[in-house]
């Protein structure tokens, strides 16, 4: 046999990427994604005015603003620990506890920025947007360049996690997925599962009847900077409530529907209600940066809402997993 000959009976070598080396793209992708915010919050802490324009209520905001600066700056940083713990040998051995709480809490962090984002970028292409005027009488705040490069990077953060993380967890949990969705939980469950989804109904309606220009539960800062923007993100609340209650209802009711889709509802929706409503309840507590009327007690209760929709959700979803890992 010639030389040419043992040449040609070589397979030939494929032309895609390895999972090792798509792993390293994505690892650097996120790190470098973290890069942004972690520099402006760094730099603000330490008394630059970067991004901030002359009149903005930031300049006065005091102490408040540096606790939130640095418990922000904190939070970020820990996606650096994240994407170690997604991708080193050691982090298959890391607690499941561990790594399941922050990876839900960066889930619903980061979904409502991955849906509306793009959305309002859109919107604003289109013309929709907040108009010339209304921008110079609004009360200065930070300059636009920021908002953009922020959730440019929050964007890129939560697709390169959640890239990381569907292979983690395939590897490690892959069979509390596999297969239907089986026997049906618990009536207690159920009852959980039903209240979830009622909350879940009364939640979207408000956001949406938001969307459309309702007022009624909003201050009167919230009702002059209502926008076709501010619009995409209470459409985005509403798809995540949704998304939170039927994922609680198909998995306590079970059946033959294959299991990753409502493990995925209930995770995602329960996830982004939970956070984003504790999130602006803590917000809504804090001081008035602008000096204003301060949010209605109504919202407080709605964000409150969230938080026990999301909640209800979540008990949903720890339940169906403990049920996998029993059977």
């Amino acid at each position: 046999m010639t030389a040419r000959a043992v040449h040609t009976t070589h397979a030939p070598q494929s032309s895609t990427p390895s999972p090792g080396a798509r792993r390293h793209v994505l690892t650097a992708v996120a790190l470098a994604a973290t890069v942004p915010y972690l520099a402006l919050k760094a730099a603000w802490l330490s008394g630059s005015r970067i991004g901030i324009p002359d009149g903005s209520v930031l300049l006065e905001a005091g102490m408040f603003l540096t606790v939130a600066n640095a418990v922000t700056l904190a939070m970020d940083a820990c996606v650096i620990l994240l994407v170690l713990v997604l991708t080193r040998p050691w982090g298959l051995r890391t607690p499941a506890w561990m790594l399941t709480v922050p990876v839900f809490t960066a889930t619903g962090l980061l979904t409502p920025i991955l849906l509306a984002f793009p959305g309002q970028l859109l919107v604003r292409a289109l013309g929709f947007g907040t108009g010339p005027e209304a921008a110079a009488a609004r009360v200065p705040f930070l300059d636009d360049w920021v908002f953009i490069v922020v959730y440019t990077g929050f964007t890129v953060q939560g697709l390169a996690l959640a890239a990381l993380f569907v292979p983690y967890a395939r590897k490690r949990w892959g069979r509390r997925w596999q297969g239907v969705l089986g026997e049906r939980l618990p009536s207690p469950t159920g009852v959980v599962a039903a209240a979830a989804a009622s909350g879940a109904l009364v939640l979207a309606a408000i956001c949406v009847y938001w969307a459309f220009g309702g007022t009624a539960g909003l201050s009167a800062e919230r009702v002059e900077a209502h926008s076709a923007q501010s619009a995409v993100g209470s459409v985005v609340s509403a798809m995540c409530a949704l998304a939170a209650g039927a994922g609680a209802v198909l998995l306590a009711r079970g059946g033959a529907l294959g299991a990753r889709w409502p493990l995925g509802l209930a995770w995602v929706g329960a996830a982004a209600t939970l956070a984003w409503g504790a999130w602006l309840l803590i917000a809504s507590l804090g001081p008035e940066l602008d000096a204003g009327e301060g949010t209605p007690v109504v919202t407080q209760l709605i964000y409150a809402g969230q938080m026990v929709t999301g909640s209800l959700a979540t008990a949903v979803l720890v339940r169906f997993l403990i049920s996998r890992r029993e059977s």
